[in-house]
């Protein structure tokens, strides 16, 4: 399943990164820009000096920034990683409404943002006349083929999955964590234990109690992004 950019790209050369949302960026004709910057996280691996960026110009007369950045050149040189913190739920709606996820090609999409008390989920879907709740997560941090979540400490995320947990354990809701790799150069996603060890402790309670732990890769292009393949979650040394 292929989602293409909504915009044409323009390619730049990252300088720097004043704050969590905003990038000055060189364009090719030699102009210096300021791009906001949609992934909050902290990227250094990847938003480093002279990197390969590609921004998309938004004329919108109310927006401070008039250029959003989209991907950059993987470390590696040899693809591209996505910058766009929105991508992963307009590309996990379609593929849930068109069942392109194997591990849940037999739930039916219900409804995105789905309210339950103080919180906002992404996704709710019926398997039968089992409801589950579905939380997406974007993962850029990546090394060796192993994706790591998160790359910065997200007090949100961690209470995301307690709470999911809770759900879980009153078999209210059947309940579940998706995690989409905005890249397409690894083979399995890991808690970042190193960065969050809060989140993974709480990830790995998640899946002792029977949150279901998902992850879809995808593979970035100048025209789009591909949906990729799904692969495993490792929550456990």
């Amino acid at each position: 399943m292929f989602m293409a950019h909504p915009a044409s790209l323009y390619k730049a050369v990252f300088i720097e990164r004043p704050n969590r949302f905003i990038i000055y960026a060189k364009k090719e004709d030699g102009e210096i820009v300021t791009a906001h910057l949609p992934d909050p996280g902290r990227l250094k691996e990847l938003l480093t000096p002279e990197r390969k960026i590609w921004l998309r110009y938004v004329g919108h007369p109310k927006r401070k920034t008039k250029w959003s950045a989209v991907l950059c050149e993987r470390e590696d040189e040899c693809g591209f990683a996505s910058l766009d913190t929105t991508l992963p739920n307009r590309l996990i709606a379609q593929a849930l409404k068109e069942r392109r996820i194997k591990s849940l090609k037999e739930s039916t999409f219900v409804k995105a943002e789905y309210a339950l008390g103080n919180e906002r989920w992404d996704f709710l879907l019926e398997h039968g006349n089992q409801r589950l709740l579905l939380e997406v997560k974007s993962v850029t941090l990546a090394s060796d083929g192993v994706a790591y979540f998160p790359d910065a400490v997200t007090v949100r995320g961690k209470k995301h999955v307690q709470t999911l947990t809770s759900l879980q354990k009153e078999r209210i809701y059947d309940t579940a964590v998706l995690f989409v790799v905005q890249r397409g150069d690894v083979s399995k996603v890991r808690p970042a234990e190193h960065i969050d060890p809060a989140f993974s402790s709480a990830l790995q309670e998640a899946d002792r109690h029977g949150v279901r732990l998902l992850a879809v890769t995808t593979e970035v292009f100048l025209e789009g992004v591909q949906l990729g393949e799904e692969v495993p979650v490792v929550v456990h040394r």
